[in-house]
């Protein structure tokens, strides 16, 4: 059976998903057509369920959980990895007016912005990329960084007014949970399972053969520094993205709870 499969361009992603997208292991048949976007851009092409398996945040997964299940294998969880909230050093007073970079209204970390700061409105969508550039360009008072952007605002001057991957632990003493693998409820249980198999068996090879994956990884990262990628795959991939395990799923759950939202029937079992 051939899926469209949607993932990240990001270490992590590219990291878990090369042994399997190159057929390093057994795939029990399956075969893939594989995209690449930014995560948001995955969000909001999965509304319209243009892939059969996508890379999303959770965020997006609690609005879309009546079309897709949640793979046990796949996802972003851990501690200390959340998104953090930045500034320049003059503008660390925020105000509910201030001016807030956000990167995408589906991501996890507006998401997690919102249980930290619910009465801040005043927020804006950017490419997560562009981010650090506007505040420093005093486009904007603060901004929400994801991804490897955690590595380098220091460097450009910028300070974290909070870690809401801290946040979140003292909040619920859970790893934080930010993306997983989502699977179209429509496709037969039976290859819902398998490719869940598939996608675990992937992620266990990287981790047993660290460097089969490097010559993918690399061409995808544009020109992120070696050991900002390689640090980037270190607080990304764990033991939760094996499997969620009781205590991720919980995590997801719990963040579902925050907002209101059922987490009934969201896993693939």
């Amino acid at each position: 059976m051939r899926l469209s499969l949607a993932i990240s361009p990001c270490p992590n992603d590219t990291f878990m998903f090369d042994a399997l997208i190159h057929h390093k292991i057994d795939t029990e048949g399956l075969k893939f057509d594989v995209v690449m976007s930014d995560v948001e851009e995955l969000n909001r092409k999965a509304f319209e369920s243009e892939h059969d398996v996508s890379k999303l945040s959770f965020h997006a997964i609690s609005k879309l959980k009546d079309k897709y299940n949640i793979l046990n294998s796949g996802a972003a969880l851990g501690t200390d990895c959340g998104p953090i909230l930045i500034s320049k050093k003059n503008k660390t007073d925020l105000k509910i007016s201030s001016k807030i970079a956000i990167p995408g209204k589906y991501t996890t970390a507006y998401m997690l912005f919102k249980i930290a700061y619910p009465n801040f409105k005043n927020t804006h969508e950017l490419v997560f990329s562009e981010i650090e550039n506007a505040i420093l360009s005093n486009s904007f008072d603060a901004g929400l960084i994801i991804h490897e952007n955690r590595f380098t605002f220091q460097e450009k001057g910028l300070v974290k007014l909070l870690d809401l991957g801290e946040f979140w632990s003292q909040k619920t003493n859970l790893p934080i949970p930010l993306g997983g693998i989502a699977i179209d409820k429509k496709i037969d249980i039976q290859i819902q399972r398998k490719f869940d198999r598939v996608l675990k068996k992937s992620i266990e090879f990287a981790f047993a053969n660290p460097s089969s994956s490097l010559t993918f990884v690399k061409s995808h990262a544009q020109e992120m520094d070696v050991n900002v990628m390689n640090s980037h795959i270190k607080l990304y991939v764990n033991d939760y993205s094996i499997d969620l395990g009781e205590k991720g799923r919980e995590a997801i759950k719990k963040l579902y709870d925050f907002c209101g939202v059922d987490s009934k029937a969201i896993f693939v079992s």
